[in-house]
């Protein structure tokens, strides 16, 4: 792998990407705890080679920095603020935010011409696409080592505009959340959904089954943010906490 990647944030998105990146080379991962490091070693598995830290002065060797913290641009450019000190002048600095806007992201950070949007799909290590997302800022150098990146991952770099859901979430959002409506309308368990998806049209995941994976919660914030009309449904899920497949309840029970 032609960097030494750092990886800030422990859920699933940025274990994935840990676990998938730690067989190419030096891997670190920060959380912001040691309860959230053991969860995500936990994750990793005893066979992953990635290290868990939970101190960012231990990613200031990284020359690739993938933040995949919570989604909301507040946590995220907090993150920027505190990392970018420790980083090397040539370290390249990129999000996995899946719905915000790079350009807005970069104008906030403090190297705008090494920033970029790295959007990866869970799970990582099978998802071969990677949604690449460019401000007018980024240079041609930052261009050339993202998607160099993107294919020693073994991953389809595609650029893509810098718009709300950029490609993937911009479709894929507004199907699913109907699908939400048409379950309430009809009165049809999940899982007949999630099946007529799977066999009728091929799908290797329905889509109530898609928002459990994505989880209730990032969901709502996806559909917020590219404008969405979000059911009403999702919102009372998460008051209750059926936040999907991480805590074993959501339109399915993983218990």
């Amino acid at each position: 792998m032609p960097e030494r990647l750092g990886i800030i944030g422990s859920g699933t998105i940025a274990c994935g990407l840990a676990r998938l990146a730690s067989a190419h080379g030096e891997i670190a991962l920060y959380a912001r705890s040691e309860a959230s490091a053991e969860r995500a070693r936990d994750r990793l598995g005893e066979d992953c080679t990635a290290e868990v830290v939970t101190e960012l002065e231990e990613l200031s060797e990284a020359t690739f920095i993938v933040e995949a913290v919570v989604e909301a641009a507040d946590a995220k450019l907090e993150a920027y603020r505190q990392i970018d000190p420790l980083l090397g002048e040539d370290t390249i600095l990129t999000s996995s935010t899946s719905s915000l806007s790079i350009t807005a992201l970069a104008e906030s950070s403090l190297r705008a011409d090494r920033f970029a949007g790295f959007h990866l799909f869970n799970p990582v290590e099978r998802m071969k696409l990677i949604e690449l997302v460019y401000p007018p800022s980024a240079s041609e150098e930052t261009r050339r080592r993202v998607q160099a990146l993107c294919e020693a991952l073994g991953k389809t770099g595609v650029e893509v505009l810098d718009t709300p859901g950029f490609v993937v979430n911009r479709l894929l959002f507004p199907y699913l959340f109907d699908a939400v409506r048409f379950m309430e309308q009809s009165g049809l368990e999940p899982s007949a959904i999630d099946t007529c998806m799977r066999s009728g049209a091929g799908h290797p995941l329905g889509p109530l089954a898609l928002l459990d994976l994505v989880g209730i919660d990032v969901s709502i914030a996806i559909g917020e943010s590219i404008g969405a009309e979000v059911p009403r449904r999702l919102y009372a899920m998460a008051e209750e906490g059926r936040l999907g497949r991480k805590v074993k309840a959501g339109f399915l029970d993983y218990g």
